[in-house]
């Protein structure tokens, strides 16, 4: 059986696919941080407030062909991490690469969020540097 957390993440990120953004910040805390690592166009520290400043570049530099399959979710209840593949082009070519979040957690909740790409490199490139 699944750690409640576990199925709170996968119902969150599901949100996030489906591009209720509201419905996914309405799973982390008031003061909830993201954090992209890197040197990409889409790195940078984020709170709840500005989340939609690193998904605004995200979405534009995609096309809108940004996709995240969730490859597999691990949590207990104060941690949680996220498996996921990313996907989309940019450019005229097709990006890929995989990734993991890092959560932690408040109540269920989403109080920090850590990206942790396999390759920063591939990251970086498929993004491009600022």
């Amino acid at each position: 059986m699944a750690h409640p957390n576990e199925d709170r993440l996968r119902d969150l990120y599901a949100k996030f696919a489906a591009g209720d953004i509201e419905g996914f910040l309405s799973g982390c805390t008031g003061d909830a941080t993201f954090t992209v690592p890197g040197q990409a166009a889409v790195s940078g520290e984020f709170t709840k407030a500005t989340f939609v400043d690193m998904i605004g570049p995200v979405i534009e530099r995609s096309g809108g062909t940004f996709q995240e399959d969730v490859l597999d979710v691990f949590a207990n209840d104060e941690h949680g991490v996220v498996l996921l593949l990313h996907r989309f082009e940019r450019e005229g070519l097709l990006r890929e690469y995989r990734t993991a979040h890092v959560v932690d957690l408040k109540n269920g909740a989403i109080a920090s969020w850590m990206e942790h790409p396999g390759s920063v490199r591939e990251f970086e490139d498929a993004w491009g540097v600022q």
